[in-house]
């Protein structure tokens, strides 16, 4: 038997987040996960501008920065036309550098249980954690952040809700130029051409030496676009954005493509005693939208730096405890935000009507009307927008090297 304040079960971006927090705080944690080493996984690979603000809150930016790559700056393109060059805010990595990168953060006095939760029995006092090997875990609350996992969760009597099932496509996959020595462009974000396309939008930006695609669509799982898509992923990508290659050029696919469905679906009956579900285990969210890791940082910062000192101060762990969590209003915005942007992502991109279509031209003339501006506050405002895609441009500076310079 394992006796710990907080149990963590779950290694992945969530909970080793919260292990290092909670253990570089001082508190008596433990986490469970099965692997000692996060393996390859296609999730989350980048933070915005407004994400890493979260970040620091946890007190992590430092290591995660350090061990990703800072775009420099961003093209907006349109029907074949680059409208802004903004400023970047973006950080690349892969998921599993950003995972190990955090669980390099954790306390060595953090326990490290290599196995599997199997069932969890709850209540206002203490919690038991079955483990696959055998033994059993002993802890005042168990954090739930297992992922997409379903284990325990029938042992708690959790039900998940799908409400929109195969959402969007995650597609990932790294290229490289055919003939030129770099890309014409530090990042890149283009939006869809037609609505018929079924696509919001692919965004490129590096990592490391790379440059990493996203592609996100919304379509069926068997779809047979998607066999396409991993076979022949250039052809494939330029039948559906023809006017994409003068701005992209012509590239070679490094590795696999990456194809992940997302179900959007919430928990319910999570509001038990003695346990409290972050990230993935409680509520999903649509990569395409970029709400996936604000939400995952936002859960944990609110968790570990103010909900769960304050309820380790007193006895028990009731109901009334974990639904403050729940309850917290700067999480339950952060929630309501991901959902909207979802679905209305969803309907900006594929809906045929009147008034959907006037809002992808409204967004397109804001968007060019601040490239316009922006330009012209630089002095740099090309006689045709389109060319700006074939002019040359500098390599993204590192992080440390933007920052000195006064970025």
């Amino acid at each position: 038997m394992h006796k710990t304040d907080v149990a963590i079960l779950g290694g992945g971006f969530a909970g080793s987040l919260a292990a290092a927090m909670l253990g570089r705080a001082g508190i008596d944690c433990t986490l469970v996960d099965p692997n000692e080493i996060y393996p390859d996984d296609f999730r989350c690979e980048k933070l915005d501008g407004p994400q890493t603000e979260i970040l620091r809150k946890t007190g992590l930016d430092g290591p995660v920065l350090k061990a990703s790559t800072f775009d420099g700056a961003c093209w907006m393109a349109r029907f074949g036309r680059v409208i802004e060059k903004r400023p970047g805010d973006q950080q690349g990595f892969h998921y599993s550098t950003l995972v190990n990168t955090i669980r390099g953060e954790i306390p060595c006095r953090v326990p490290f249980l290599r196995t599997k939760a199997q069932a969890i029995t709850a209540g206002s006092e203490r919690q038991t954690v079955t483990l696959a090997s055998g033994e059993n875990l002993d802890a005042r609350l168990v954090v739930l952040a297992n992922g997409l996992s379903v284990s325990v969760r029938d042992s708690l009597g959790l039900k998940r809700e799908i409400i929109s099932r195969c959402h969007s496509i995650a597609i990932g996959f790294t290229i490289k130029p055919r003939e030129q020595r770099q890309f014409a462009f530090p990042a890149l974000t283009y939006y869809a051409e037609r609505p018929s396309d079924k696509t919001a939008l692919v965004t490129f930006f590096p990592i490391g030496d790379a440059m990493r695609a996203n592609l996100f669509v919304y379509r069926e799982f068997d779809d047979p676009w998607l066999r396409s898509m991993r076979s022949e992923p250039q052809a494939t990508l330029f039948a559906l954005m023809p006017k994409l290659r003068p701005i992209l050029g012509d590239f070679l696919v490094e590795g696999r493509v990456e194809i992940r469905p997302i179900d959007l679906y919430v928990t319910q009956r999570h509001r038990q005693a003695g346990v409290v579900l972050v990230g993935d285990a409680f509520a999903t969210s649509c990569p395409a939208a970029g709400t996936g890791a604000r939400k995952v940082l936002n859960d944990v910062e609110r968790l570990c730096n103010h909900h769960i000192p304050q309820w380790l101060n007193s006895p028990g762990m009731g109901e009334a405890k974990i639904a403050a969590f729940y309850d917290d209003p700067i999480k339950r915005a952060c929630d309501d935000f991901a959902t909207e942007k979802a679905f209305s992502l969803k309907e900006f991109s594929i809906n045929t009507n009147a008034a959907a279509a006037a809002h992808r031209w409204f967004k397109f003339g804001v968007q060019a009307t601040c490239g316009i501006a922006r330009a012209l506050l630089d002095g740099t405002v090309p006689r045709d927008p389109s060319a700006q895609a074939i002019k040359p441009a500098a390599t993204a500076k590192p992080l440390q090297e933007a920052t000195s310079a006064g970025r």
